[in-house]
């Protein structure tokens, strides 16, 4: 309906704006005298002569009257050609004045085309300018329209892909039906949650492997140490010393694989260390856009962001602000209140919610893998938002400090400076 409207408007500017090109292109501009008023100029002047002074203006003409020597014996107003030269020149009309027979004068009736195409040409010049003015108002309302309904859903797609190519698929995409991709968002999501279900699936797997792994080692380091146990008996019986060189080395071999064992299940810990971190330079004004994108329910009060460059990871500072929020969206529920302060070489953003914090036991231990507090039972969750989180500031020479606030946990993200 909006698209019909749209096109219908600019079809009749453009038609109207067209129509009177033409008609002023084609109007010839000379401006011809209508005969019937100046015939009966002429027969008033003729009938009045002797007695001008009497004379009744004849309406529509402007004309001026001379005698046989030039002289004026009788103008309708000012600014009319006096001389029959200056009335050639005009291009007016000049008749004879008759009277007994005889030419006694002579009529210069006012040629007024000039002022007739100047009147065009006004109106034509400001027609085309409210028609520009018209263009300019419907051209802005869909310049308007079309970064509504398309440019900021296609901006917001472009932020939710970064989030899910940095491996965050917690936050969901914001969607508003009332625009024209409202549906197209929609898959956006639905896909954005079976990523999520297929990564918990994986999480899962991967997390049943390394309790297996755990279990495994366990089970294997007890044979082994038995082995090695009795191996150290054999050793301190035996009484050759080829038969006690063979006991070493099987004690040797059973160190050996119950430090394979070690080793694997180390490994396994450490694949999330495999996330590269690569900071530069970033205005500290585009902290605002990261946290509005974190702040995916509308619940966070930030304050003004003061000037500076920092020195960060776009990307995984994104992550970091989304794991912060998804965090007090599930263990807190209730406003945020973001601020920010400089210390030194670095800006700090500190998040707080009034969810009532943590116990001061569990603070020191919730930025490691796999922790997570007294609060979170019951709650969907791997307990690596936090470590993950402290571990891109670290990469980027920054900081996660946790600690209770006034009314409930306070993070606070320490960004370095550009520079420094």
């Amino acid at each position: 309906m909006k698209n019909r409207v749209f096109r219908g408007t600019m079809f009749f500017v453009l038609a109207a704006e067209l129509a009177v090109l033409v008609l002023f292109a084609v109007w010839d501009g000379s401006g011809e005298q209508d005969t019937v008023l100046v015939n009966d100029a002429v027969h008033s002047i003729q009938a009045d002569w002797g007695r001008l002074e009497e004379h009744q203006r004849i309406e529509g003409l402007d004309y001026v009257v001379l005698d046989r020597d030039g002289g004026v014996l009788y103008r309708t107003g000012e600014g009319l050609s006096e001389s029959i030269n200056t009335a050639v020149a005009h291009r007016d009309t000049i008749l004879d004045i008759r009277a007994d027979g005889m030419t006694v004068g002579k009529i210069i009736i006012l040629n007024d085309s000039d002022g007739n195409l100047r009147m065009r040409k006004q109106a034509t010049v400001l027609f085309a300018a409210a028609a520009m003015v018209v263009q300019c108002i419907v051209c802005g309302g869909c310049v308007h329209y079309l970064n509504r309904r398309v440019i900021r859903p296609f901006r917001k797609l472009e932020r939710f892909a970064e989030r899910v190519a940095g491996g965050n698929l917690d936050l969901p995409l914001e969607m508003d039906r009332r625009n024209i991709f409202g549906a197209f968002t929609e898959s956006f999501d639905l896909m954005r949650s079976e990523l999520k279900k297929a990564r918990r699936a994986e999480a899962e797997a991967n997390a049943a492997k390394k309790e297996l792994v755990a279990k495994l080692s366990h089970d294997i380091k007890t044979p082994v140490a038995s082995i090695k146990a009795a191996s150290e008996v054999g050793a301190a019986l035996a009484q050759e010393e080829k038969v006690r060189e063979n006991y070493m080395q099987i004690i040797r071999k059973a160190d050996q694989i119950d430090g394979l064992i070690s080793n694997l299940f180390s490994a396994a810990l450490e694949e999330l260390r495999q996330l590269p971190v690569t900071p530069g330079d970033m205005e500290s004004r585009e902290l605002g856009e990261l946290l509005e994108n974190a702040d995916y329910l509308h619940r966070a009060a930030v304050s003004a962001v003061p000037d500076c460059i920092l020195y960060a990871d776009r990307l995984r500072l994104q992550q970091v602000f989304d794991n912060l929020f998804a965090n007090s969206y599930k263990y807190a529920g209730t406003g945020i209140v973001v601020t920010f302060y400089r210390e030194e070489n670095r800006l700090a953003v500190c998040v707080e919610d009034r969810g009532g914090g943590v116990g001061e036991e569990e603070l020191p231990f919730l930025k490691e893998k796999y922790i997570r507090g007294s609060n979170a039972e019951g709650l969907e969750g791997a307990g690596l938002g936090l470590f993950i989180s402290d571990f891109f500031l670290r990469e980027m020479q920054g900081e996660l400090l946790l600690e209770n606030g006034k009314e409930g946990l306070k993070a606070t993200v320490f960004v370095p400076l550009s520079g420094k």
